[in-house]
């Protein structure tokens, strides 16, 4: 819990100073969350130093055009609002004065205006909240975030924002032409999860007039951005219909013409988890994006007709939360990033676009007093069909060959996530490293379904939940049980999301595991696809409703084999998860209960689909951890 990751890493337009997020763990005694707040670091090397702080955290750093001054979201007072404050000190500058919730903003390149992502403050909820007629109409009473301008003297806005868009629209993200005379945004009918796929793209001139849409044929858009030369938008979109695995293609929309292409061949094989276009060159010519990459990820260049260039690929490590932490320049010439490996915790780098070696400037981890970490190895495996599996093997603390150990099988959420080499003793949901320090091996397997790995793979297990997955996993633990590192008679297995499903089903398909840990696990297909806030997930995968493939949906659902479960089973599950209802877990644990099967579950008021309060957090590790120590016993 001491670990410190760090976040969205941002150059300033002049090359020399590095803006970076720092995140820790906060619990006192009626004090539990994660405090952000921003650092700063000279590129060459030679300062660092933190530029906020305080108990309201600080979000979102971006440079002023010349460099001298960082805009930040911080929630001080009433409402979240926009900040500034000099890299040479003083106190920070409020920016605007807003009452309502704030998504994204940005000054626009002349610094004259502000543009943002807003929800205002709405007494009229409030009134009927305390008249007790606080009702509410599904799908139907949720506001959307419209996108607003305020105009700006010396930094600071002038009078009350003027809202651009809609109520109709929900933007979900903008971009400024480099001449500060119009935006670009992403629109969609409303803020309900599920309704990504149907995201078009807007453009409209702040000298008035309405928006007009672009890219007509186009749906499922983000990542937008405007050339620096003004003459080209650059963007992402799914082909429909949408699959949630994850399928996207790079675009170019001529501004002056309005001819669209696409960029040939541009992500046919990369469009998963972590996928995302950053920027331009400075000089128009490159799109500058990132992209996972198996166990590691890698960004790259695209020139305008799709040629691709590896600007820089982590030799062990990763960067960080699946490279949305990368950020490009305003000059288009460098980039920030976090980089951790399995052995090294989170910090801040800076990179020259020709080629340089990444510079490490934060230090925030440096003073860790790091014990002994298991050895991480990645493996590949064939399955019983042939496929070629990948994962990660995290040996024991002391580990001696020859001698076999207790061993922790750990399955990814998704499913389009993937297990990459990112630090193994930070904090999250399983504490990989205290695993290790127990004498245990801990296996991370990405099965077909896992990002990283291309197109055919990801989507290789529609309407096959349960089924080919099932065989990369365990043959994966038959490899490590054949490499002679795994003890076959001492395992446990544990997962959250699609992990925590893949738990369910194979605690209802072998009893080779001692004891197993479902955390927010998907656990009945049908009920959850008519309760989640993501409905056309599973039809998706399951090419159909489930009214119209009852059997199917039967088929792969843990719940269909709960009668042959008798491992003994921990459920874990946040209460105010929409993600997954926690209906889901009360169905496993009710079932596994009357079955007499050895089981608990605990309830995580507050949280959502991943715990985020950090003695939640603490509580979710002890747990794993306890329930390992009390199954496998001692390491040899």
């Amino acid at each position: 819990m001491q670990v410190r990751t760090v976040g969205e890493a941002l150059p300033s337009p002049d090359g020399k100073w590095l803006a970076y997020t720092v995140t820790e763990a906060v619990m006192e005694e009626e004090v539990s969350e994660n405090r952000t707040h921003i650092h700063v670091a000279r590129t060459d090397g030679s300062r660092r130093f933190q530029l906020t702080r305080g108990e309201s955290g600080a979000s979102s750093p971006q440079f002023s055009a010349d460099s001298h001054y960082v805009f930040f979201r911080s929630r001080r007072g009433e409402g979240t609002n926009v900040w500034r404050i000099a890299l040479d000190g003083g106190e920070a500058e409020l920016v605007n004065q807003w009452k309502g919730s704030m998504g994204a903003f940005a000054v626009s390149p002349d610094g004259k205006k502000l543009a943002f992502i807003g929800k205002p403050k709405d007494d009229e909820i409030e009134k009927r909240r305390k008249q007790k007629l606080d009702f509410r109409v599904v799908d139907e009473d949720e506001a959307n975030s419209s996108l607003w301008v305020a105009e700006l003297k010396d930094g600071v806005a002038q009078g009350e924002p003027r809202e651009l868009t809609s109520s109709k629209d929900h933007v979900t993200e903008f971009a400024w032409a480099p001449d500060s005379s119009r935006l670009a945004y992403v629109r969609q009918d409303s803020e309900l999860a599920d309704h990504w796929h149907q995201a078009t793209l807007h453009e409209i001139a702040l000298a008035g007039g309405e928006a007009a849409r672009l890219a007509a044929d186009r749906r499922g858009i983000s990542n937008v951005y405007y050339s620096p030369d003004g003459a080209r938008l650059a963007f992402q979109w799914t082909p429909q219909p949408a699959k949630w695995a994850g399928e996207c293609t790079f675009a170019l929309l001529d501004r002056a013409g309005g001819q669209l292409r696409d960029l040939p061949d541009s992500m046919p094989d990369e469009c998963g988890r972590g996928t995302g276009i950053m920027g331009w060159t400075g000089d128009s010519t490159k799109l500058i994006f990132r992209a996972t990459n198996r166990v590691s990820s890698v960004i790259r260049s695209m020139s305008l007709d799709g040629k691709q260039a590896t600007l820089y690929e982590p030799q062990d490590g990763v960067i960080s939360g699946y490279g949305s932490a990368a950020k490009l320049d305003a000059a288009g010439k460098s980039f920030g990033f976090a980089l951790e490996a399995p052995d090294a915790a989170p910090e801040a780098y800076w990179m020259e676009l020709t080629g340089s070696t990444p510079r490490k400037l934060s230090a925030v981890n440096d003073e860790l007093d790091m014990p002994p970490l298991g050895q991480t190895e990645t493996l590949t495996w064939k399955s019983p069909d042939g496929t070629e599996v990948e994962g990660l093997l995290v040996y024991p603390v002391g580990y001696e060959q020859g001698k076999r150990y207790p061993m922790v099988l750990n399955i990814h959420g998704g499913p389009m996530g993937v297990f990459q080499r990112v630090f193994i003793g930070k904090k999250g949901l399983y504490p990989v490293a205290a695993f290790a320090s127990e004498g245990y091996a801990v296996l991370q397997p990405n099965p077909r379904g896992s990002s990283g790995y291309g197109k055919e793979f990801r989507l290789a297990n529609y309407n096959d939940w349960g089924g080919g997955d099932y065989e990369d996993i365990m043959a994966g633990v038959d490899h490590v049980i054949e490499m002679g590192v795994a003890d076959p008679e001492r395992m446990v297995v544990m997962g959250w999301s699609y992990g925590g499903y893949m738990t369910s089903w194979i605690i209802g398909h072998t009893d080779r595991f001692l004891a197993a840990a479902a955390g927010a696990a998907v656990t009945n297909l049908w009920s959850f696809t008519g309760t989640a806030d993501i409905p056309t997930f599973i039809p998706d995968y399951f090419d159909g409703e489930p009214w119209q493939s009852f059997d199917k949906y039967a088929k792969h659902s843990p719940m269909r084999h709960v009668d042959r479960v008798t491992t003994p089973t921990l459920i874990l599950h946040g209460e105010a998860d929409l993600r997954v209802p926690i209906s889901q877990s009360y169905e496993l644990f009710t079932a596994l209960k009357r079955r007499g099967v050895e089981t608990e579950m605990v309830v995580y008021p507050r949280q959502p689909h991943g715990p985020t309060e950090p003695k939640f957090v603490l509580d979710v590790m002890q747990r794993h951890l306890e329930l390992a120590k009390k199954y496998l016993g001692e390491a040899p």
